[in-house]
């Protein structure tokens, strides 16, 4: 089971568009949502090995029956014979969280949000520990999910029924590939015998490039 640490204040004032330090007021809203998320949120995951096939158009995940369209994973996994896929949720309580939140308080409720935002990416680090403590590998490549670069958003019904993730961490996808509960991540993680990239591209695979306020900081880091 996933213990969840606080979140960082000046990460979840960064997902509410604060920049700088937030001021008192913000890190007030935030340490509140926070405290109450990480006493009812029991976040889960899913995870499955598959070996892996390149493909002109993209990859084949060979144990999955499942081909991932694109060059951009393609590259991501290129020297990888093997890739881990994962999914995880905070589960439906923070959707609930979030609703509540929104029915007395705006500022609560984007709050809320944030700090969930915040958390699920708290978990999928969490998460990826974990996994890799049971699978032992040389080399492993950052997560790379569905709507980064060219891998089409319209994949993640297949990775949610490849991982039977309905089933084990009450994760499914809407006509619109919106996954639900909201607050969740699919992810595909390549391994390897050889060095690997392990850090992502900066900005260069964000379908938000060019728009997020958080540009300008991932550039310098």
């Amino acid at each position: 089971m996933i213990s969840l640490k606080p979140v960082s204040v000046s990460e979840a004032a960064r997902y509410m568009g604060v920049n700088g330090e937030p001021d008192d007021a913000v890190r007030k809203l935030i340490e509140r949502a926070d405290e109450t998320a990480r006493k009812k949120i029991v976040p889960k995951y899913v995870y499955r090995i598959s070996e892996t096939e390149l493909l002109d158009n993209g990859v084949r995940l060979v144990n999955l029956g499942l081909i991932l369209t694109g060059n951009d994973i393609k590259k991501h996994l290129s020297g990888c014979g093997k890739a881990v896929v994962f999914a995880a949720t905070l589960s439906s309580q923070a959707d609930k969280l979030i609703r509540q939140a929104g029915v007395t308080d705006v500022a609560d409720a984007l709050a809320m949000d944030c700090v969930c935002s915040a958390l699920i990416e708290q978990v999928c680090d969490k998460a990826e520990d974990e996994i890799f403590k049971e699978v032992k590998v040389a080399y492993r490549t950052w997560r790379f999910s569905p709507g980064y670069g060219d891998l089409s958003i319209n994949l993640q019904e297949d990775l949610l029924k490849a991982l039977n993730a309905q089933r084990r961490i009450g994760l499914t996808v809407t006509a619109e590939n919106i996954m639900m509960p909201l607050k969740s991540v699919t992810a595909v993680i390549g391994i390897s015998d050889i060095p690997v990239r392990n850090k992502p591209a900066k900005c260069e695979l964000c379908n938000m490039r060019g728009k997020c306020s958080f540009s300008a900081e991932c550039q310098n880091k």
